[in-house]
């Protein structure tokens, strides 16, 4: 049996057979799901990730809370099983959505009327029950992430060979899919990956060739990173061995998502095991690098009351508990700025690529 089948197989008799029965001995339908909350969600010490607990719940048909809930995960998941069982090509989850919304004979009542807040969170409801991900039940999701460096990807889907360092100053999107079975990397020649957070600067690295003359590969999620760069991450470290470095911004955004990264987040706490990279070290803007880089002051941008909210939100968090990081967090709130990656320029175009970066991982300069 082949992972199509088996996801076939689960989905009938998860959210099939199981719901027949009921109805066949006269019992209250249900389904039984694992909570995707915030109570339900922990920091596991072990593992150095964010993950997902035990806790469950049941949505019944019988109850006027949950019946329309409870309806919409069965349409949903049949739907899954038929495209998986047809050999459907993959669609996102707005088309799923479209699909599944009509109206309800002889109701005023629609299937779905709301994506974000109906169609996507079943989704998750379904990945966290069968313990797998959206883009093998056949979604995918849109590709949010570049790379570019020494390493050649085949792509069995399309039959094609990748050279990421002949993908010119665009790089290469990162694919929904980057699992073995679909996305077989074949070589690669860099040494340690350096994930940028700003697109923009991880474009000035690009026309730098950076990763030519640092022997890397160069990543960016853009920003909070999709689902597939994440996944990446943590394939090239655990499989190949290579170091991850997050370069961010000088704030507790920038030092959130370095944190993502590394432990994974609350919200995604079931995703942690397949994205999260424990070993990644933080080598973004540090509150120390501001004199010894000498940032001019004109660059700096005075917090406001959002970011102080966020600082104390990340002091408590359990993977932020190192002293490092609470030391770090009282210089950013004694400091009083944020200074941006891209203000790096100021000092000279290349300043990053050419002294910044490079002094920073010869000198093993960064937070863990």
């Amino acid at each position: 049996m082949n992972e199509r089948e088996k996801l076939v197989k689960e989905l009938e008799d998860y959210f099939g057979k199981k719901v027949l029965d009921d109805f066949k001995n006269e019992r209250n339908p249900s389904i039984e799901l694992i909570m995707r909350t915030l109570g339900n969600a922990y920091y596991n010490e072990k593992k150095r990730l964010i993950m997902l607990g035990n806790k469950k719940e049941k949505r019944t048909f019988l109850s006027l809370g949950q019946a329309k809930k409870f309806m919409q995960t069965l349409l949903i998941a049949s739907q899954l099983k038929k495209n998986l069982q047809e050999d459907q090509p993959a669609i996102g989850t707005r088309q799923l959505f479209y699909l599944l919304k009509h109206n309800i004979e002889g109701t005023n009542e629609n299937t779905f009327d709301e994506q974000r807040k109906e169609t996507d969170p079943v989704v998750e409801d379904i990945e966290v029950t069968l313990d797998t991900l959206r883009e093998k039940l056949g979604l995918f999701a849109v590709p949010d992430g570049y790379l570019v460096g020494s390493m050649k990807v085949y792509d069995r889907k399309t039959d094609d060979t990748l050279d990421y360092t002949k993908m010119g100053l665009g790089g290469g999107a990162i694919p929904a899919l980057v699992e073995d079975e679909y996305y077989h990397i074949k070589e690669i020649g860099a040494k340690f990956i350096l994930v940028v957070e700003k697109y923009q600067v991880w474009q000035l690295l690009n026309q730098e060739k950076f990763w030519k003359n640092n022997n890397c590969l160069l990543m960016t999620g853009k920003g909070q990173s999709a689902r597939a760069p994440r996944r990446l991450l943590a394939r090239l470290n655990r499989e190949f061995k290579l170091p991850v470095y997050v370069f961010t911004d000088l704030d507790p955004w920038g030092y959130y998502i370095h944190s993502v990264y590394k432990q994974g987040s609350i919200n995604l706490a079931y995703f942690s095991e397949k994205a999260g990279v424990p070993d990644a070290k933080f080598l973004g803007l540090t509150t120390k690098d501001i004199e010894k880089y000498d940032i001019p002051k004109k660059n700096w941008i005075k917090l406001n009351h959002l970011d102080y909210k966020r600082i104390k939100e990340l002091r408590k968090y359990p993977w932020f508990k190192k002293k490092e990081w609470q030391d770090e967090l009282k210089r950013l709130e004694e400091f009083k700025y944020k200074v941006e990656s891209d203000s790096l320029v100021a000092k000279k175009i290349d300043f990053t690529a050419k002294n910044y970066l490079p002094d920073k991982i010869e000198k093993k300069d960064f937070l863990s």
